[in-house]
C-alpha cells in the first residue's frame, strides 16, 4: 500500500476558484474569518487541497501553519479528498474490544488504502472514528452515515457489495 495522499494533484474548476475568490472577498478585514471560510472553502472542494489553504493564507494573512493546526484539529475537515461512499470505523472502547480493530483491518485489505485514503477510483473512502454513538451494536461502521453493526471482519465485502 503506497501512501498517495502526499502528492495528490489539484483538479480546481475555474467555478470552483471563482467561488473561492468571491469567499475569500466577502471575508477580508473581518475578525476571525477563518474557521467559516475553511468550512465553506470545503463545500465548495469537497475537502481542502493544499493550493486553496495556501490562496487562504496569502489573502486573510494567516499563516499557513496556523491554518494547518485549525484543519487538523477539527476532524470534520479533510485534507483529502472523499470517495462517493464514505466509510467511518468506529475504534471506542466498545467497539475495539468487540472486534473493530479486524474489521478496519480488512477493510484496508479489500479496498488497498490506508485510513485517511481514498481507492483510486474515487470510490471509496476510509476513516477511523472514536464513537458512533451505538455502542449497543458494536462493533459498527458508517457507509455515508448508514450505520451497520455487530460486524465481523468476513462481512466486510458483502458489505462493500451493496454499494457497487
Amino acid at each position: 500500500m503506497s501512501d498517495e495522499r502526499i502528492n495528490i494533484p489539484y483538479k480546481g474548476t475555474p467555478e470552483q476558484e471563482s467561488q473561492l475568490a468571491e469567499l475569500l472577498d466577502d471575508y477580508k478585514g473581518t475578525k476571525s474569518p477563518l474557521i467559516p471560510v475553511l468550512e465553506q472553502a470545503q463545500e465548495i472542494f469537497g475537502y481542502l487541497p493544499e493550493k486553496v489553504l495556501k490562496t487562504i493564507s496569502e489573502e486573510l494573512r494567516i499563516s499557513l501553519a496556523k491554518i494547518y493546526g485549525v484543519v487538523t484539529f477539527y476532524s470534520f475537515f479533510s485534507l483529502y479528498p472523499k470517495g462517493k461512499y464514505n466509510i467511518s470505523v468506529c475504534l471506542g472502547t466498545a467497539c475495539y474490544v468487540k472486534g473493530s480493530g479486524q474489521v478496519y483491518e480488512k477493510l484496508q485489505e479489500v479496498l488497498g488504502i490506508a485510513g485517511g485514503q481514498c481507492t483510486a477510483d474515487g470510490k471509496f473512502s476510509l476513516e477511523a472514528c472514536r464513537c458512533v454513538g451505538a455502542c449497543g451494536l458494536a462493533p459498527v461502521m458508517t457507509v455515508n452515515g448508514e450505520v451497520h453493526g455487530r460486524l465481523t471482519a468476513n462481512m466486510v465485502e458483502d458489505i462493500l457489495a451493496q454499494y457497487e
